[in-house]
């Protein structure tokens, strides 16, 4: 579709409101989405991390005895 003017494509064709609306909903889910899982990983290496260094000092522990 071709517009003859920067403001008929924010129009849209008289269903702006729609377009936009379908648009800001798809790009914040796939936002909010990015962001959880990132804060996840983080959760789940952290989480790792310190099971490791648990099992380094009951490796530790076991040897000095």
């Amino acid at each position: 579709m071709q517009f003859d003017s920067l403001a008929d494509f924010f129009n849209m064709g008289g269903y702006a409101f729609y377009v936009w609306l379908a648009y800001g909903i798809t790009f914040l889910s796939l936002g909010m989405l990015v962001i959880h899982s990132l804060r996840q990983k983080r959760k789940v290496l952290i989480g790792i991390s310190k099971k490791i260094q648990r099992e380094e000092r009951l490796k530790e522990n076991r040897s000095t005895k």
